[in-house]
């Protein structure tokens, strides 16, 4: 089906809203109704023709006192889904009265096997019915979904074409970027802008699109908001297989934590026709109830929330005495078993999303597992040497997983202007990369919009995405590339102590001839790995020449990363020449000559 006709469906049930909504709900809450009913009559409509096929099925199982009817009822409308009621939507539009009409409407919905009945109690919808019943616009509302000049069925109809399940999820998908877009509060918290998300889609596959074999792999996400970039990246694996020549299947695996979001998420795999995959989107934080924990995955995309607090998963997650979290993604060891406590401040967890991604890398596979995150700046640096976020930086860096780190343009996303940063991780890097981390700045490379969309004044066209992929895949230095060792972020902060001098000058001991430190002038350093000859070295060229005798504390030095970003992209704004200034006063003075005399003049008058 071609998009014009695409948009004409969305453009229709769009126009229900206005239709039958307005003057009874806010525009901001048409959402509450149009999605979970196109989310019905899709089904309903999938579901027809076996329906009296389910209902004799349904009398003889109850005939034979069978309770655990659901298995053979979806098998018999074979589907992943079915409705045992004794209605089709088509029969609701002949009801005498509102109350018949939703007597009926309820048991139609309460006919819907489990999987549907989660999706329509995330979504809340059997709260939308009294209001619907009490302003008298149910009846309307099912009519239109119903209606002749719009078909939601797989079969033709009249005139109209069926809708294969691809074209139902994305006529779904569109209906959720318009309302998103209708409140731009709420956007960028549970849908990636699509340019973005292609990106992001492009860089975890085409590194290794060569090696894809006939085979069956995995992708999650466990902040899957809407679902988006898990069908993105179904379709990118798919098209690169058929390319190729070869066959796959891709398993799709998810995670969210917000209702209505999860019920858009699980509707829209159910609409597209997977029902597996649909089952495989699981409800709640990935943080404190990680509900894929067994599992582990080929590809990983995630666009994590930034900022937000996570204290209420650290105190579902704390136990014995300290209150200390235990879960194995979030701590770990270096090499040499240095313990690792990779616990973020409360309030921003968003780094424990990688983590939680790297703990389902797998290991045992020729290709490994790659990973795609999308993250704000803070990330890059935020943490003192020894903190949460430094250990996390660390054990990722000594790990040697990360492959690069691309800088998006700012005003990229709906709610928010700061810039991001997508991060790209392997546990297979390719043999000129390991050991090293390539820094992509695109920042410049985008596109403006006409027209706002909440925050977001720019995108990335298709031409700009292949080019962001192509530095990446170039592995080149240039004025956008630039590669370093993973040492090139390291660094110690090291305490240094100068003597406590007696009276005489003499260095203060201890009983066991140990210098004592004056505490007063105690200070501390920070020293980049890069420093040619290491900690002494430093000591000897940058801290003794200025106070002789200084000495550090071994116990007190500690290890810290940071991916300074900036720094190596900085460009000075070049100033303009003194004599050029002088000639724009001149100028100035020329202009306004006399128009001082004037003003005075007039004042006088």
């Amino acid at each position: 089906m071609d998009a014009r006709m695409l948009n004409t469906i969305a453009n229709f049930i769009w126009g229900i809203a206005d239709d039958c909504l307005r003057d009874v709900y806010v525009r901001g809450k048409y959402r509450d109704v149009i999605l979970p009913m196109t989310v019905i009559r899709r089904l309903d409509a999938v579901l027809e023709d076996t329906k009296p096929q389910v209902l004799a099925m349904k009398k003889t199982l109850n005939t034979a006192s069978i309770t655990n009817q659901w298995g053979a009822l979806c098998n018999t409308a074979g589907q992943a889904f079915c409705n045992a009621s004794p209605f089709c939507l088509r029969d609701l539009t002949s009801r005498p009265t509102p109350q018949k009409l939703k007597a009926d409407f309820e048991a139609y919905l309460d006919g819907f096997s489990p999987n549907v009945q989660e999706i329509l109690d995330k979504f809340k919808f059997r709260n939308q019915i009294d209001t619907m019943i009490e302003a008298d616009i149910l009846g309307a509302v099912i009519q239109k979904f119903i209606s002749k000049d719009i078909n939601l069925s797989p079969k033709p109809c009249g005139n109209l074409p069926g809708l294969d399940n691809h074209a139902m999820g994305t006529i779904f998908e569109e209906l959720v970027r318009r309302f998103n877009e209708a409140n731009n509060e709420e956007a960028g918290e549970h849908w990636t802008p699509r340019d973005v998300v292609e990106l992001m889609a492009d860089l975890v596959f085409a590194p290794i699109a060569d090696q894809i074999k006939d085979a069956t792999y995995s992708c999650y996400d466990g902040a899957c908001g809407t679902g988006g970039m898990l069908t993105v990246a179904q379709d990118r694996l798919n098209r690169i297989a058929a390319e190729n020549g070869k066959k796959v299947s891709i398993h799709l695996f998810g995670q969210e934590i917000q209702p209505e979001t999860y019920a858009i998420a699980k509707a829209d795999m159910m609409l597209k026709g997977d029902g597996e995959e649909a089952m495989h989107i699981a409800y709640g934080s990935t943080l404190s109830s990680d509900q894929h924990a067994a599992r582990s995955f080929d590809f990983m995309l995630a666009n994590p929330p930034y900022g937000k607090s996570w204290k209420t998963d650290a105190e579902r997650m704390a136990s014995g005495k300290k209150k200390e979290i235990l879960d194995t993604r979030f701590n770990a060891a270096t090499a040499d078993g240095e313990p690792l406590s990779m616990i973020p401040r409360s309030s921003d967890g968003q780094l424990l999303f990688l983590l939680n991604n790297i703990s389902k890398m797998k290991q045992d596979t020729p290709l490994g597992s790659r990973i795609v995150e999308v993250h704000n700046g803070s990330s890059l640096f935020t943490g003192d040497a020894g903190s949460g976020p430094s250990e996390i930086r660390k054990y990722i860096l000594e790990n040697d997983l990360l492959e690069a780190i691309i800088a998006l343009p700012e005003k990229m996303f709906y709610n928010t202007g700061i810039g991001t940063f997508i991060w790209v991780l392997s546990n297979r890097k390719e043999e000129r990369r390991k050991g090293k981390i390539q820094l992509i700045d695109a920042t410049a490379i985008k596109t403006p919009l006409r027209k706002n969309m909440g925050e977001k004044n720019c995108e990335l066209s298709p031409e700009q995405r292949q080019e962001i992929v192509r530095i990446f895949m170039a592995f080149e230095e240039s004025e956008v590339s630039r590669i370093f060792p993973n040492s090139e972020f390291g660094y110690w902060k090291v305490s240094v102590q100068q003597p406590l001098l007696d009276e005489q000058g003499n260095p203060v001991r201890d009983k066991k001839s140990r210098i004592q430190p004056d505490k007063a002038k105690a200070d501390t350093e920070i020293i980049p790995f890069r420093y040619e000859g290491g900690i002494e070295a430093f000591m000897d060229a940058e801290v003794r020449p200025y106070a002789p005798g200084a000495f550090i504390d071994p116990k007190a030095t500690k290890i810290g990363y940071e991916l300074s970003f900036t720094k190596y992209f900085y460009k000075p704004v070049q100033l303009r020449p003194m004599e050029d200034i002088v000639a724009d006063l001149k100028a100035l003075e020329k202009e306004t000559d006399g128009m001082l005399a004037e003003i005075l003049g007039g004042i006088q008058g």
